[in-house]
């Protein structure tokens, strides 16, 4: 199968080192990965800020640029649920759209396609999970709490293959950090108390690190705990699927 690799606009500005991770551990697991290198931001901004119309263009490329492959993955659950649930809307009255059936969160993808039964490397540390609110509500990488349904978690799944990491969920395990894009600038001080409060429960685990699936959660998090001086460090989970790579 041909994989493209969509690393999104924030992580290639940001956070580099996550998309090297994310094409470094694919590879490892012997796949065919292509990094189209004129993809741009997939829209999401313009589209959350509530201008729909200039998010179409950037639609339209992402459709060209990956409409070949047989899987599109990326390092960003917001990201890949924008494509996936808000282009065919957004293509509606134009043309028809395929990367929306195609992409696909990279752990989405790791844990439902490639199965894999081992990961490289060590990461003898204990890690707070963070389960981002698009990929538990939209992508179902985990049960969403106020649903009476039997628990399951595809992140913590894939980290238990990795020697040495122990993984515990916070209180209140699926609760939003407050980020949420244009939220956190519109409603700052929510925010930031949002993001004092998940900060606050993830350290009460005794972690020493946070990890989930999507950076701007996790960068949201740094922020109020380096304003706070609060002991705890943040990582990409592909970063410690990857580690030893």
């Amino acid at each position: 199968m041909k994989i493209g690799l969509f690393i999104p606009c924030y992580v290639d500005a940001v956070f580099p080192e996550v998309g090297v991770a994310t094409y470094k551990l694919l590879t490892h697991l012997g796949l065919d990965v292509t990094y189209p290198e004129r993809q741009t931001c997939c829209g999401q901004p313009m589209a959350n800020a509530g201008f729909e119309d200039k998010a179409i263009p950037l639609a339209e490329k992402f459709e060209e640029l990956f409409k070949s492959f047989d899987y599109v993955v990326a390092p960003s659950v917001s990201c890949t649920a924008f494509v996936r649930f808000n282009y065919p809307r957004l293509f509606e009255d134009k043309h028809h759209c395929v990367t929306p059936q195609k992409v696909i969160d990279v752990v989405e993808f790791l844990h439902d396609v490639v199965k894999p039964t081992s990961l490289p490397g060590k990461f003898p540390h204990k890690v707070s999970l963070h389960n981002s609110c698009h990929g538990v509500r939209e992508l179902g990488l985990s049960s969403p709490s106020e649903q009476n349904i039997p628990p399951f978690n595809k992140i913590k799944d894939l980290l238990q293959l990795v020697e040495g990491v122990e993984v515990i969920e916070p209180e209140r395990k699926d609760e939003c950090c407050g980020f949420g894009g244009m939220f956190s600038i519109e409603e700052t001080a929510v925010s930031a108390q949002m993001g004092k409060d998940k900060v606050e429960r993830h350290i009460a685990t005794g972690a020493e690190y946070v990890t989930g699936p999507d950076s701007s959660c996790l960068m949201h998090m740094a922020g109020v705990a380096k304003r706070q001086n609060l002991p705890i460090k943040f990582i990409h989970v592909v970063q410690i699927l990857s580690a030893g790579l």
